[in-house]
């Protein structure tokens, strides 16, 4: 990493920055060009092992280009806040960013429930709100190893 008093180091820091984005980016090899897609996540931790959840359609492009190589770059980021220096005249995005790598598998149907549930918790519902479970058996979902990722973070 090129600016080092940007970079963040501490795994639980980069956890709570996960905790904070909405989105997560995963970029796969096209036949030409890199294919990216902005996906809905779910995360879960163990023993330092992070494990990211994406649901979607039963079939599409991700789905071909992935089954030809699932190594994947994912990147995720949030706090986005434009900064002005009015007496320099200078501007700067502040941001806190992730990026890793890892591989792509698709979660068991016999996990699909879990792994449902994980992706859920990550994002703020109502009360009460359950998923319809009809929709199961009709979500292909995916999870994603982490196997390195490093954290930037640009502050006022």
């Amino acid at each position: 990493m090129r600016r080092k008093d940007r970079e963040i180091s501490d795994f639980d820091e980069m956890i709570e920055v996960i905790k904070k984005c909405d989105v997560c980016r995963i970029a796969m090899q096209g036949e030409e060009y890199p294919y990216m897609v902005p996906l809905n996540f779910g995360m879960e931790v163990e023993d330092s092992q992070v494990t990211l959840y994406f649901h979607g359609a039963m079939e599409g492009r991700k789905y071909e280009l992935l089954a030809r190589n699932s190594k994947v770059c994912f990147e995720m980021d949030c706090g986005h806040m434009l900064y002005t220096d009015m007496e320099q005249g200078n501007c700067t995005m502040c941001y806190e960013s992730i990026i890793g790598f890892g591989v792509v598998e698709e979660v068991p149907e016999e996990e699909k429930t879990a792994a449902l549930d994980i992706l859920m918790e990550h994002y703020p519902v109502p009360a009460g709100f359950r998923y319809n479970e009809a929709a199961v058996p009709k979500t292909r979902l995916l999870r994603l190893r982490v196997e390195r990722m490093t954290g930037k973070r640009r502050a006022k």
